[in-house]
């Protein structure tokens, strides 16, 4: 056989078992099973570095409302996405939906995939989930960032009528869960910019969600934010729109540290609908950390 065939041989086979191998890894990176206490959590895992991105989805929404950051931030980080139980592929197996449970959840993530100097970020209600992590894992959490939350912490609790209101609108989400949310959304979450496209597909998710679990855990417990925060010993970031009101006095007056930025005139969902704007302000926020 000529040495130049020979050699070609060598290179096919070389790349060959190279392939097999990249092939072999991914295959089992996704066939790693990730659960708390028997429920199945849905995950993906992208991307290489000592900084590990962990991002934790809303209320009836999902891990992929974060693609455009998995591909953004993927190139320099590792970048992990989940879903919650009860929410997306994750399983619902259980009965206690409460950040506390949630934030349990995480930390199983965090642990069986053995991640390293992770930054949390947390949108909506995954804000306190992110936060309880936070304060179980100080060893491994290295960042805590709330998308479009911790708009009002405070010590007090809350008024009689704010009370009521609230629990008149989870009984209202008990008896009729699709109108209510939808109604919720389109006048509280999103703004006159927000596309019609992220609208669609957001309220689609929305009539799709387990109405139980998802009435379950916005319901009011009693989490601490500001005793949370205070033990986490974290620096609060926050990257929130401005059409509402982000009052931090509560921060302030309870010396947590904190830093805001706003995205400019966007509803709830600044990650899908300013993405450039909202990926600009975490890589700024990653890059100080």
């Amino acid at each position: 056989m000529k040495p130049f065939i020979v050699a070609t041989l060598f290179v096919i086979v070389a790349v060959q078992i190279s392939c097999s191998q990249k092939q072999d890894e991914q295959s089992a990176n996704q066939q790693k099973k990730i659960s708390d206490q028997g429920v199945n959590i849905a995950y993906t895992d992208n991307g290489k570095g000592d900084t590990t991105l962990l991002f934790v989805h809303g209320w009836c929404i999902n891990k992929s409302y974060w693609a455009n950051q998995v591909s953004h931030f993927g190139r320099k980080y590792r970048v992990v996405t989940i879903d919650l139980p009860g929410f997306g592929q994750s399983g619902k197996n259980r009965t206690v939906w409460n950040a506390i449970s949630y934030g349990r959840d995480v930390d199983s993530v965090i642990s069986q995939l053995n991640l390293k100097n992770v930054v949390l970020i947390g949108h909506s209600m995954a804000g306190d989930i992110v936060l309880e992590a936070a304060v179980n894992a100080p060893e491994k959490v290295i960042g805590l960032v709330g998308v479009d939350n911790f708009k009002n912490v405070n010590n007090s609790a809350p008024s009689k009528k704010d009370t009521v209101a609230y629990e008149q609108a989870i009984n209202q989400l008990k008896h009729n869960f699709k109108q209510t949310a939808f109604q919720y959304f389109n006048q509280d979450l999103f703004y006159k910019t927000t596309a019609d496209s992220i609208k669609k597909r957001i309220l689609a998710d929305v009539a799709k969600a387990d109405t139980a679990i998802a009435t379950a855990c916005i319901q009011l417990t009693d989490f601490d934010e500001v005793k949370k925060l205070i033990a986490s010993g974290k620096k609060l970031y926050l990257i929130n729109s401005d059409v509402t009101l982000t009052n931090s006095a509560g921060l302030r007056a309870n010396r947590i540290p904190y830093q805001v930025k706003f995205i400019h005139a966007v509803g709830h969902f600044p990650m899908m609908e300013k993405p450039a704007e909202f990926n600009k302000a975490l890589g700024e926020i990653i890059a100080g950390l």
